[in-house]
């Protein structure tokens, strides 16, 4: 039976069919071999979705009864199958038109994006005029302001001769890039196809692991996946994935984290794979965020401001011919080509995206809303696999990604750098979040919705600020741009606002001589769901996995998993009794109890360095709590070795902090709870021997919570509004700082439980603990 394959095996992989005549859409193939000129990201106010539809549909009023629209034309050219969609043909000419609509000037529509058009259109014309057997053919670009409801076109008229020899030129250079891609494809899948597994042994979790993350990507389906630490996560989802992609039920492999560590991980498991008698030619790209890769952060992204813009398309091809013969793709990859051809390395790696085998990368480039990945996996028709790595992390990122707020302090910042009609606007806005308050109805103290008198006043500032940003593209405000995306951000939410959203009215004081009340409303998403579950249904296959994804309903429902999608608690390799756990119920953490509780504390961890001296990790709920045990410890056992993690500590300090940790220098670490040394870090052996966990990690108690907590309990039904906001989030910060405990099958060592709240049934669990003996 087909479910019997192992993916480590060979045999998993299936023969591919090679399609004689290549599809290419005319889009694609343009965007390959027609731009030119600069990069130029100046400001331009782009028209909406709607904007755009009604654009197309106002330019077709103007014209005669015999006009098509959304004419479909294809052809074989260089031995492509190219296709594409005429936006509009007047039968009368005939004429064909590529309509595209714009806000602001005409005269500032970029250079390049006028090219690309002309060269769409040209494509439309060749392939047209050869279908119909003209001898000529008229063509027209078409841009329609959307705001002055006018048009401004271009006209030229060509033979059918030249417009053919002009993409047989072009489809000539695409086709043979595409030979080489496919060679590319061919060696990778044979390459991978005859891919073992890297390690001796797997154990039965990784085993488990690795057969239904297979199974998940061959039969399209969905996999929530727990893991304990120490099951061998990464490989056994990337093997998996690999493997699928070599036996073609896979286009692309996306490993997506939120973490630093999980792209480190990434690596090394494919630096695993290719170590061995046969290199895997697979292209990976390391995906950075646009701050780090920027080589002239003092500059604007155009060619009259930034040398690596100018001319931009003009070198891209050679420099992407070079970028496809190296297997990864990182950052300094990305640099080292760059700059050997002058242009930006940043988006460079945007154009290998298009190329890469496997991207590593943020969630956010898939999930966010403007994100890269789902954009180009939509464009190309890729059948993508997903690998969420510490899936858990997703609830809280993707709750950012979809959340906003306006203040009147961000609108009051900007006021004096604004001509009149841009501050008239903002002015309005300005008394629409002042009267959010004395708007309330009686007895609220929040409003339900966003009012639609704010709602209105967000679109007008939109749009005078937009006109402001397009009179001058270059001018460096880089504040104004980004109240202005701010604000479309917080215009969408409004748009898509429904019961996995909740309002925050937010009140401050200004710093001016007059200390006046400062208003502002906050979008709030609750329930990712509704923005993740279509990204996931794109998807041809998923796997999300952690060490902590249980209970697996509020996962697979918070995040948009379908119904009937996959769950695996995988056993764990190690052996329980390694790990030493004290249930310390007596000591009171509340935040009640919290200021008695730093010297027992203390005691605790004195004693237990004194039984094993070794590397230990403190975690505390928040930094004064850490400080306030801290220095309890210093102050009453001062022979015990501490350091501290330290509020917004640099990549340099925190490898420092990690890298101290060393057997022959044993201290105490204190650390906050679900920060970035309490999940996602390796200590093996006698690096770290033990961990203190106080208090359940629980989010503080405020009004906004208890009111996601309704929210929750309104979606998911009774009980389901506490768990779901405060004990899930919070026992997995303590499981995942647990965690780093014991990280190979030698470990041995304890960990130290202090809430009173870990007697309770009910926490245990969760936990998954048994019976356990209090330690006094």
């Amino acid at each position: 039976m087909a479910d019997s394959i192992d993916p480590a095996s060979p045999a998993a992989a299936t023969e591919a069919t090679p399609d004689a005549a290549p599809r290419v859409s005319v889009r694609s193939l343009c965007a390959f071999v027609a731009r030119s000129g600069d990069l130029d990201h100046r400001f331009t106010p782009a028209p909406s979705a709607e904007d755009g539809i009604a654009g197309h549909q106002a330019v077709a009023a103007m014209r005669g009864p015999r006009y098509r629209r959304e004419v479909p034309v294809s052809g074989e050219v260089a031995g492509l199958r190219i296709a594409g969609r005429i936006d509009g043909i007047d039968a009368d000419g005939p004429v064909l038109e590529e309509i595209k609509t714009f806000r602001g000037g005409i005269e500032r529509v970029p250079e390049n994006h006028r090219a690309l058009a002309w060269a769409q259109l040209r494509c439309y014309g060749a392939l047209h005029a050869a279908a119909e057997g003209l001898e000529r053919v008229t063509l027209r670009l078409v841009y329609y302001d959307v705001d002055e409801r006018r048009e401004h076109h271009d006209t030229e008229t060509f033979t059918s001769d030249a417009l053919g020899a002009w993409l047989d030129e072009r489809a000539g250079r695409y086709a043979q890039w595409l030979e080489g891609e496919q060679a590319h494809r061919a060696a990778r899948d044979a390459a991978l196809s005859a891919m073992t597994f890297p390690f001796a042994q797997r154990h039965a979790g990784q085993r488990m692991l690795m057969r239904d993350a297979f199974r998940a990507f061959r039969d399209g389906g969905r996999l929530l996946a727990q893991a304990p630490t120490g099951t061998g996560k990464t490989m056994g989802t990337l093997f998996p994935a690999l493997k699928a992609l070599g036996a073609t039920h896979l286009d692309r492999v996306f490993w997506l984290t939120a973490k630093t560590s999980g792209r480190l991980a990434a690596r090394e498991a494919i630096d695993a794979l290719r170590t061995g008698e046969a290199a895997i030619p697979l292209r990976v790209l390391e995906l950075s965020a646009r701050d780090t890769a920027c080589e002239h952060p003092d500059k604007a992204c155009h060619g009259q401001s930034c040398p690596l813009a100018r001319g931009f398309f003009d070198r891209l091809p050679a420099a992407r011919e070079q970028a496809r013969r190296l297997r990864r793709l990182d950052l300094q990859a990305l640099r080292d080509i760059a700059g050997a051809h002058g242009i930006c390395p940043y988006y460079l790696g945007q154009e290998m995206a298009r190329w890469a085998d496997m991207v590593i990368g943020d969630v956010n480039h898939y999930f966010d809303r403007h994100a890269l990945l789902h954009a180009l996996s939509r464009e190309q028709g890729w059948r993508v696999g997903l690998l969420v790595d510490e899936a858990h992390n997703l609830v809280a990122r993707a709750r950012a990604m979809y959340s906003a707020e306006l203040t009147q302090g961000a609108l009051h910042a900007l006021q004096s750098k604004l001509p009149a009609d841009a501050r008239a606007a903002l002015g309005r806005l300005d008394q629409a979040l002042g009267r959010l308050a004395s708007d309330l109805p009686e007895g609220r103290d929040e409003p339900e919705t966003p009012p639609q008198p704010l709602r209105e006043a967000v679109t007008r500032a939109i749009s005078a600020l937009g006109t402001h940003l397009a009179e001058d593209p270059a001018r460096p405000d880089a504040d104004v741009r980004e109240l202005y995306f701010r604000m479309l951000a917080f215009q969408q939410l409004c748009e898509s606002f429904g019961p996995h959203s909740l309002c925050e009215l937010q009140r401050g004081r200004d710093t001016g001589l007059l200390a006046n009340e400062q208003l502002g409303l906050a979008i709030h998403n609750v329930v990712p769901a509704p923005h993740l579950a279509p990204r996931l249904q794109a998807a041809a296959g998923v796997v999300a996995f952690s060490a902590t994804l249980a209970p697996f309903d509020y996962f697979r429902q918070l995040l948009g998993f379908p119904e009937g999608t996959q769950t695996l608690d995988a056993p764990s390799p190690f052996d329980p009794a390694r790990l030493s756990v004290h249930r310390v119920t007596h000591i009171d953490t509340t935040w009640q109890g919290r200021n008695t509780s730093a010297q027992p504390i203390a005691a605790l961890i004195a004693r237990q360095f004194a039984e094993r001296p070794g590397n230990y990790l403190a975690c505390f709920s928040s930094f004064a709590y850490l400080h306030q045990v801290a220095d309890a410890l210093a102050r009453h056992h001062p022979e015990v070795p501490q350091r501290r993690q330290r509020p917004s500590m640099g990549e340099a300090d925190r490898q420092r902090f990690i890298a101290d940790f060393r057997a022959e220098q044993p201290a105490v670490a204190f650390a906050v709870l679900g920060g970035v040394f309490a999940e996602g870090i390796d200590l093996p052996g006698e690096r770290l021997v033990g961990a203190f966990i106080a208090t359940l990690g629980l989010p503080p108690v405020r009004a906004l919570h208890d009111r996601m907590a309704e929210a929750m309990e309104a979606i998911f039904g009774s009980g389901t509004g506490w768990r779901y906001t405060y004990l899930y989030p919070g026992l997995q910060k303590v499981v995942q700082a647990a965690g780093r405990v014991i990280r190979s099958a030698e470990d041995e060592g304890s960990l130290h439980l202090i809430d009173r709240r870990y007697a309770r049934a009910d926490v245990q669990a969760a936990l998954g603990l048994g019976d356990l003996e209090d330690r006094l």
